[in-house]
């Protein structure tokens, strides 16, 4: 079996072929489809509401919820559906 002999030149190209395939592959996870059930802290930074205004919205029922345990969760595209409905056109 013949040897073969790496030149720096090879490592070189191999690095920016690895790089490439690690690029591609981050775009495609990035581009993975959204999370369907958000928690309340992601709420609150998505909509930068306070923990009270989240409660309020709660209680008055702006946004329904899902509480599993101690945890309370919010449909991602319940949050976007109600952005839309309350869209002000000027």
């Amino acid at each position: 079996m013949p040897a073969n002999i790496l030149t720096t030149e090879d490592l070189h190209e191999f690095k920016l072929e690895l790089l490439q395939e690690i690029k591609e592959l981050l775009t495609k996870a990035g581009e993975g489809s959204p999370k369907k059930w958000l928690k309340s802290s992601e709420v609150m930074k998505l909509l930068k509401i306070s923990p009270g205004t989240l409660q309020n919205f709660r209680i008055n029922g702006t946004i329904p919820y899902t509480k599993i345990g101690g945890i309370i969760y919010y449909e991602a595209e319940e949050i976007q559906k109600i952005l839309l409905e309350n869209k002000v056109n000027f």
